[in-house]
C-alpha cells in the first residue's frame, strides 16, 4: 500500500509541474484534463502526507522515550504515542478506502426497471409499492424521477414500470437494489386472511451517454403504434407510441407514456442505450472472474435479495443479514439505513483485496 501511495504522490507532484507549464496552459482542453487528474489525487495525497507526519511523530516520541525523560515528560510522551497510534490506525483505514477502485458509473443517472414476478395481481401491486418507495427516496435525495414506460394492471398495479432517476451519485446509492424483492402479506383480494408470498424484480442500470456506447442508427428498427391504457384522448387514436429494436443484440424497448412521438422516441433511446451498455459491461464482467456479478433473478418466490414481511413489520436484506422493523418508513423511502449498510459491506469486502 505504501509503495502505491508513494507512486501517487510522485504523480501528483509531476502533474503540479505540468499544470504550471505555459506550453500546456496554452492548450486549454489538455490543461483541463491535467487539472482534473490532479484534483482526483488531491484527497489521497493529502491523507498520505498527513500519515507520513504521524509516522514521523511516532518515531520522534519513541526516540525521546529512550532518552529516559523525567516522570512528567514520560507521561506526556506516552499520551502522545497513544493518540498518534489511534490517528495512524484511522488514517490507514481511510487510505485503504481511498485506494479502492472507483466505479466509473457512480455519479451517473440511473434507469430503474421494476417488474412484477410470481404472484399475479398481488405481485403487480407490490411492484407499484417498490416504484413509490424508490421515487420517494429520490425525492428525499433531491433527485428527479421521470417515468419512461409503464404497463398497468386493472387494479392499479404494475406489470412493469421503467423510470429514470436523475441526480448526482444516483447510481452509487441505488446499484445494490438490483435483484428479486419478496413480499409476505395478506392481499386485499384475500378473503380468508391468509398470508401470500409474491415477488418483483428490480434492475438498476447506469444511464449511458452517446459517448459510452456507439449505436449505429442503421441497427435500429423503429415501429410506431397506438398507445394503450391511461393517457387521455390521444390514446388509441394516434401512433405516438414507439418501439425500438436493436438488431445486433435483439434488445427491444417500447415507450408510450408521452403524447408526443418525438418525446417517446427520445425516452426509448435513453432506455436502449442503457440496456446496450449494460449488456456490453455484463459481457466484460463475465470475462473477469474477480469482479462480482449481480443477478436480477427470475422473479420466483425462492429467489430474493430482500423480504418485506408485513405481519411482522419487518424488512430483511438477505445479502448482509440486516433486519429492521421499520417497514412503513422503508416503503415511504427511508432507505438510507439499508443502503448505507450495503455500501459499508461492499467496501469491507473490497478492502480485503488491498494490501
Amino acid at each position: 500500500m505504501l509503495d502505491k501511495l508513494a507512486s501517487l504522490e510522485e504523480r501528483y507532484e509531476e502533474l503540479e509541474n505540468i499544470i504550471a507549464d505555459p506550453g500546456v496552459m496554452a492548450d486549454h482542453g489538455r490543461w483541463q484534463q491535467y487539472v482534473k487528474s490532479h484534483s482526483e489525487l488531491t484527497e489521497v495525497v493529502s491523507a498520505y502526507r498527513e500519515y507520513k507526519k504521524i509516522i514521523n511523530g511516532l518515531q520522534e516520541a519513541k526516540e525521546m522515550l529512550t532518552e529516559k525523560p523525567d516522570a512528567e515528560m514520560k507521561e506526556l510522551l506516552e499520551t502522545e504515542l497513544e493518540e498518534l497510534a489511534e490517528k495512524k490506525e484511522a488514517l490507514e483505514t481511510r487510505l485503504k478506502m481511498l485506494l479502492l477502485p472507483k466505479d466509473p458509473n457512480d455519479d451517473k443517472n440511473v434507469l430503474v426497471e421494476v417488474r412484477a414476478g410470481t404472484g399475479g395481481e398481488e405481485a403487480a401491486l407490490f411492484a407499484a409499492d417498490l416504484f413509490r418507495m424508490y421515487t420517494r427516496y429520490a425525492e428525499r435525495q433531491g433527485w428527479k424521477a421521470d417515468i419512461m414506460n409503464t404497463s398497468f394492471t386493472d387494479i392499479g398495479g404494475f406489470k412493469e414500470v421503467i423510470f429514470m432517476v436523475e441526480g448526482r451519485g444516483a447510481y452509487s446509492r441505488l446499484k445494490f437494489e438490483s435483484g428479486a424483492h419478496r413480499v409476505q402479506r395478506v392481499p386485499t383480494t384475500e378473503s380468508g386472511g391468509r398470508i401470500h408470498t409474491s415477488a418483483a424484480t428490480v434492475a438498476v442500470l447506469p444511464e449511458a451517454e452517446e459517448v459510452d456506447v456507439d449505436i449505429n442508427p442503421n441497427d435500429i428498427r423503429i415501429d410506431l403504434f397506438c398507445s394503450t391504457g391511461p393517457g387521455g384522448q390521444s390514446v388509441n387514436t394516434t401512433q405516438s407510441a414507439v418501439r425500438l429494436t436493436h438488431l445486433p443484440t435483439g434488445i427491444v424497448v417500447s415507450c408510450q407514456d408521452e403524447k408526443s412521438q418525438h418525446k417517446n422516441k427520445d425516452k426509448a433511446m435513453r432506455v436502449l442505450r442503457a440496456r446496450v451498455l449494460d449488456k456490453v459491461q455484463e459481457e466484460q464482467r463475465l470475462k473477469i472472474a474477480s469482479e462480482r456479478k449481480s443477478q436480477v433473478g427470475s422473479g420466483d418466490r425462492s429467489e430474493r435479495i430482500r423480504t418485506y414481511n408485513f405481519p411482522q413489520n419487518r424488512v430483511t436484506d438477505h445479502r448482509i443479514g440486516l433486519t429492521t422493523h421499520r417497514l412503513p418508513e422503508i416503503l415511504m423511502g427511508a432507505l438510507d439505513e439499508i443502503i448505507d449498510a450495503l455500501i459499508t459491506s461492499d467496501q469491507a469486502e473490497r478492502l480485503k483485496s488491498v494490501d
